[in-house]
């Protein structure tokens, strides 16, 4: 059980620092547009998706919690 807690921690620490320093990223989402029997038409759209500040120092601070008082815990 400590060892899944201070994993946790940990990946949930990376996420939080990640989120701090790339807070935004770009993905590629395409949308059907016109269907004429087989045929189709798609647009290619590349959208932007922004990670607040507070969800990432959020993630930051729990995953510094669990790992300090994972390996605390008793089984």
């Amino acid at each position: 059980m400590k060892r899944i807690v201070i994993i946790l921690g940990v990946i949930l620490l990376v996420l939080g620092v990640v989120g701090l320093v790339h807070p935004s990223f770009n993905y590629h989402q395409q949308e059907e547009v016109a269907k004429l029997g087989p045929i189709k038409a798609t647009v290619d759209e590349e959208k932007t998706a922004q990670i607040p500040p507070a969800v990432s120092a959020t993630l930051l601070t729990l995953g510094i919690v669990l790992v300090v008082v994972g390996p605390r815990i008793k089984q």
